[in-house]
């Protein structure tokens, strides 16, 4: 079976003269890609994270500010009410309307749903029951927010006021109860953080039931739970497929609930939909392995001597090519040839340099990227012997 491995080149020669131990960022550090990973374990060739800007938390005065790739969908303008329309046809054309910077909920409205068309994400969302406290159970403070238009994170006023567990504000409506009631009074903000995954099917099978996973006021009351379709009233729901992607909705349940700063970031696909973080088929990650050691060919050559050379192995880790072997062989052949011709007091300025060499002809042989008689590999032992490096200090 091929095997995998990663060290990057442009670090080779920039590593202290003696590494003791090898840095964590640095080369021959990791476990090298395997068959489902196409990257090796503290793989510098993997992708770097996006730099995100952080948000800051709310008050009950003030709405916090979102993250810097937030989409926001709600800010406390009436601007922003733009953003939304009606997800069915309003009673009396009634509308929901802006008030003192939140999104209040006119009973007989309806159902308000975002514009916009999104699947996986972060979404935040801030809510408000009424101060004044009328009815109880599933009649006080009821809406809900649901989404892609599917699942529904219930929105009820639950303070000192029970009801069927699996309906109460933070449930997965119909689905699975919270873990906890951490509600503030009446008329207080309550912040909802949620964490959605949809559904994934392929070819009519379930491969990933989709998940959500729920703070109130920072306290986590879902654990990546499973929709099991998605919920619903009264009735159990069976897994099913979802639209590629749906509308936030807010919904109308005779309660003037008010929102405020509503936003959400778009997640990365999983790995099976395409991500390339996590456990990979077998295909997907040889294609990622493929594509990673064609970049790397092309970077190597625009490189030359060591750098090139180091560069032209480094690709041969993540897929096999005969005649990069070769190019990268012959190139390590010249480098020893040249180590040899060197004195011993310039060898001696090379240590560092010959060590690191060492590190990686050990790294390929030991994971049979090169083969187990790799010339250059005895040849750097053999010098690193004559030179006395290998001896323990007294």
């Amino acid at each position: 079976m091929m095997k995998l491995c990663y060290f990057p080149s442009s670090l080779l020669l920039t590593l202290p003269v003696l590494l003791t131990p090898v840095l964590a960022d640095g080369p021959f550090y990791g476990d090298p890609p395997d068959a489902h990973h196409p990257w090796g374990v503290h793989d510098m060739n993997r992708p770097q994270p996006k730099r995100v800007e952080a948000g800051t938390f709310s008050s009950q005065e003030t709405p916090g500010k979102p993250p810097s790739d937030a989409v926001v969908l709600f800010d406390g303008t009436a601007a922003s009410l733009d953003n939304w329309e009606p997800g069915g046809k309003p009673k009396d054309d009634k509308r929901w309307v802006e008030v003192d910077g939140a999104l209040q909920c006119t009973p007989g409205a309806g159902t308000l749903q975002t514009k916009a068309q999104f699947a996986d994400c972060q979404l935040h969302v801030e809510w408000a029951a009424p101060t004044e406290i009328v009815g109880k159970s599933q009649g006080r403070g009821n809406s809900g927010v649901f989404l892609m238009g599917e699942v529904e994170v219930q929105v009820l006023d639950n303070y000192n006021n029970p009801s069927y567990p699996d309906g109460m504000a933070g449930s997965v409506y119909g689905v699975n109860p919270p873990m906890a009631n951490p509600l503030f009074a009446p008329g207080v903000w309550q912040t909802y953080d949620i964490t959605f995954r949809r559904p994934i099917f392929k070819d009519g099978v379930e491969v990933d039931p989709g998940y959500l996973t729920v703070f109130i006021n920072g306290v986590l009351v879902q654990d990546h739970t499973p929709l099991e379709g998605g919920g619903g009233h009264r009735g159990r729901s069976k897994s099913r497929p979802f639209k590629e992607s749906g509308p936030l909705q807010l919904q109308d349940h005779g309660n003037p609930i008010r929102y405020r700063n509503i936003w959400y970031r778009p997640l990365p696909p999983r790995a099976i939909e395409g991500g390339t973080d996590g456990r990979l088929t077998l295909e997907a990650a040889l294609a990622k392995r493929q594509e990673t050691a064609t970049v790397i060919r092309r970077d190597a050559e625009s490189k030359t001597g060591t750098d090139k050379m180091y560069r032209l192995f480094e690709s041969l880790c993540y897929a096999p090519h005969v005649q990069t072997l070769q190019t990268a062989t012959a190139m390590s052949a010249e480098y020893v040839a040249s180590l040899q011709k060197a004195s011993k007091e310039d060898l001696e300025k090379r240590k560092g340099e010959v060590m690191q060499a060492r590190q990686a002809f050990d790294y390929l042989v030991k994971h049979e990227f090169v083969p187990a008689d790799f010339a250059a590999k005895g040849a750097v032992d053999a010098l690193i012997e004559a030179q006395g490096w290998n001896e323990k200090k007294k």
